[in-house]
Protein backbone atom coordinates (compact mmCIF):
# COMPACT_ATOMS: atom_id res chain seq x y z
CA UNK A 1 0.00 0.00 0.00
CA UNK A 2 1.67 3.45 -0.96
CA UNK A 3 1.96 5.90 1.82
CA UNK A 4 1.51 8.73 0.70
CA UNK A 5 -1.26 10.46 -2.14
CA UNK A 6 -0.10 12.70 -4.58
CA UNK A 7 -0.80 13.31 -7.75
CA UNK A 8 0.09 16.28 -10.70
CA UNK A 9 -3.03 18.39 -11.06
CA UNK A 10 -4.72 18.45 -14.58
CA UNK A 11 -6.05 21.81 -14.30
CA UNK A 12 -2.72 24.04 -12.25
CA UNK A 13 0.30 21.72 -13.25
CA UNK A 14 0.98 21.46 -9.82
CA UNK A 15 1.99 18.24 -7.87
CA UNK A 16 -0.65 18.07 -4.61
CA UNK A 17 0.98 15.95 -2.05
CA UNK A 18 -1.39 14.07 1.24
CA UNK A 19 -4.62 12.20 0.94
CA UNK A 20 -7.23 14.92 -0.05
CA UNK A 21 -9.30 17.16 2.91
CA UNK A 22 -12.07 19.44 2.64
CA UNK A 23 -14.56 21.09 4.81
CA UNK A 24 -17.73 22.93 4.89
CA UNK A 25 -17.81 25.86 6.93
CA UNK A 26 -20.94 25.35 8.00
CA UNK A 27 -24.55 23.24 8.23
CA UNK A 28 -26.29 24.11 4.98
CA UNK A 29 -29.18 24.45 6.75
CA UNK A 30 -27.42 26.92 8.75
CA UNK A 31 -26.29 28.85 5.76
CA UNK A 32 -29.86 29.05 3.93
CA UNK A 33 -31.14 30.90 6.64
CA UNK A 34 -32.00 34.74 7.32
CA UNK A 35 -28.83 36.69 8.70
CA UNK A 36 -31.28 37.51 11.30
CA UNK A 37 -31.78 33.54 12.40
CA UNK A 38 -27.88 33.06 11.64
CA UNK A 39 -27.44 35.75 14.41
CA UNK A 40 -29.58 34.52 16.96
CA UNK A 41 -28.20 31.29 16.73
CA UNK A 42 -24.51 29.83 17.12
CA UNK A 43 -21.53 28.83 14.91
CA UNK A 44 -18.21 27.76 16.16
CA UNK A 45 -15.69 25.39 14.79
CA UNK A 46 -17.33 22.29 15.80
CA UNK A 47 -20.74 23.12 16.89
CA UNK A 48 -23.78 24.67 15.63
CA UNK A 49 -27.44 25.75 16.36
CA UNK A 50 -30.29 28.20 15.46
CA UNK A 51 -34.19 28.21 16.20
CA UNK A 52 -36.66 28.44 13.15
CA UNK A 53 -40.27 28.26 12.69
CA UNK A 54 -39.80 24.58 12.83
CA UNK A 55 -37.92 24.69 16.16
CA UNK A 56 -34.53 24.06 17.14
CA UNK A 57 -32.04 22.58 14.81
CA UNK A 58 -28.68 20.89 16.42
CA UNK A 59 -25.57 20.03 14.19
CA UNK A 60 -22.21 18.74 15.33
CA UNK A 61 -18.92 18.73 12.54
CA UNK A 62 -17.23 15.88 12.22
CA UNK A 63 -14.88 13.46 9.30
CA UNK A 64 -16.44 11.58 6.78
CA UNK A 65 -13.40 9.32 5.75
CA UNK A 66 -13.59 7.70 2.41
CA UNK A 67 -10.82 4.90 1.44
CA UNK A 68 -8.44 5.56 -1.30
CA UNK A 69 -7.58 2.13 -2.46
CA UNK A 70 -4.10 1.21 -2.44
CA UNK A 71 -3.34 4.68 -0.12
CA UNK A 72 -2.74 4.39 3.80
CA UNK A 73 -4.10 7.61 4.06
CA UNK A 74 -8.81 8.34 2.96
CA UNK A 75 -10.13 11.07 1.36
CA UNK A 76 -11.51 13.37 3.96
CA UNK A 77 -14.75 15.40 4.40
CA UNK A 78 -14.97 18.05 7.22
CA UNK A 79 -18.85 17.97 7.33
CA UNK A 80 -21.53 18.65 9.58
CA UNK A 81 -24.39 15.95 10.82
CA UNK A 82 -28.12 16.92 12.59
CA UNK A 83 -28.60 15.62 16.03
CA UNK A 84 -31.60 15.58 18.15
CA UNK A 85 -31.79 17.56 21.22
CA UNK A 86 -30.61 14.54 23.57
CA UNK A 87 -27.80 13.23 21.38
CA UNK A 88 -26.78 17.30 20.93
CA UNK A 89 -26.60 17.68 24.53
CA UNK A 90 -24.81 14.55 25.40
CA UNK A 91 -22.49 15.57 22.86
CA UNK A 92 -21.71 18.58 24.07
CA UNK A 93 -21.86 17.17 27.90
CA UNK A 94 -19.14 14.59 27.17
CA UNK A 95 -16.70 17.00 24.97
CA UNK A 96 -14.05 17.17 26.64
CA UNK A 97 -14.17 13.80 27.81
CA UNK A 98 -16.09 11.94 24.85
CA UNK A 99 -17.91 8.69 25.72
CA UNK A 100 -16.35 6.75 22.83
CA UNK A 101 -18.30 3.60 22.93
CA UNK A 102 -21.87 5.28 22.07
CA UNK A 103 -22.70 6.00 18.55
CA UNK A 104 -25.32 9.07 18.08
CA UNK A 105 -27.83 8.73 14.64
CA UNK A 106 -27.69 12.31 13.02
CA UNK A 107 -28.64 13.36 9.31
CA UNK A 108 -25.71 14.94 6.72
CA UNK A 109 -26.06 18.21 6.62
CA UNK A 110 -23.82 19.55 3.83
CA UNK A 111 -24.39 19.44 -0.18
CA UNK A 112 -21.02 18.01 -1.42
CA UNK A 113 -19.40 19.87 -4.82
CA UNK A 114 -18.94 16.30 -6.81
CA UNK A 115 -21.54 14.16 -5.27
CA UNK A 116 -25.36 14.82 -6.25
CA UNK A 117 -27.80 15.38 -3.20
CA UNK A 118 -25.56 14.38 -0.68
CA UNK A 119 -28.35 16.11 2.13
CA UNK A 120 -30.04 14.15 4.41
CA UNK A 121 -28.59 10.95 3.94
CA UNK A 122 -28.58 8.51 7.58
CA UNK A 123 -25.54 8.65 9.06
CA UNK A 124 -24.25 7.13 12.26
CA UNK A 125 -21.47 9.44 14.28
CA UNK A 126 -18.88 7.98 16.31
CA UNK A 127 -17.10 10.02 19.37
CA UNK A 128 -13.56 10.08 19.28
CA UNK A 129 -10.86 10.53 22.69
CA UNK A 130 -8.18 13.09 22.67
CA UNK A 131 -9.83 15.94 21.02
CA UNK A 132 -10.33 14.24 17.68
CA UNK A 133 -13.83 15.27 15.89
CA UNK A 134 -15.84 12.58 15.51
CA UNK A 135 -16.46 10.28 12.58
CA UNK A 136 -19.20 9.18 10.87
CA UNK A 137 -20.33 5.95 9.15
CA UNK A 138 -22.88 6.83 6.27
CA UNK A 139 -26.11 3.78 5.71
CA UNK A 140 -25.21 1.86 3.17
CA UNK A 141 -27.54 2.41 0.27
CA UNK A 142 -27.05 2.47 -3.51
CA UNK A 143 -25.97 6.68 -3.58
CA UNK A 144 -22.80 7.31 -4.84
CA UNK A 145 -21.36 8.70 -1.75
CA UNK A 146 -22.43 5.95 -0.26
CA UNK A 147 -21.24 3.39 -2.38
CA UNK A 148 -17.48 5.07 -1.88
CA UNK A 149 -17.74 4.80 1.64
CA UNK A 150 -18.38 1.45 1.77
CA UNK A 151 -16.38 0.50 -0.91
CA UNK A 152 -13.50 2.72 -1.26
CA UNK A 153 -12.46 5.11 -4.55
CA UNK A 154 -9.37 4.55 -7.11
CA UNK A 155 -6.50 7.11 -6.76
CA UNK A 156 -7.68 8.00 -10.12
CA UNK A 157 -11.17 9.17 -8.68
CA UNK A 158 -9.67 10.92 -5.72
CA UNK A 159 -7.99 12.94 -8.24
CA UNK A 160 -10.74 13.66 -9.67
CA UNK A 161 -12.42 14.37 -7.01
CA UNK A 162 -9.99 16.97 -5.59
CA UNK A 163 -9.44 18.46 -8.40
CA UNK A 164 -13.03 19.51 -9.53
CA UNK A 165 -13.10 20.89 -5.63
CA UNK A 166 -10.04 22.91 -5.84
CA UNK A 167 -10.70 24.10 -9.14
CA UNK A 168 -14.39 24.69 -9.13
Amino acid sequence: MAGIFSFKCSSCDEIHEGSPSFACRAPDPYLEQSKETQEAGRLTDDLCWYEDEDGMHYFIRVCLEIPILGVTEPFIWGVWVSLSKANYDRYVETYDSPDTTVQYFGWFCNYLGYYKNTYALKTQVHPRAENNRPFIELEETDHPLSIDFHHGISIQRAQEIAEKIMHR
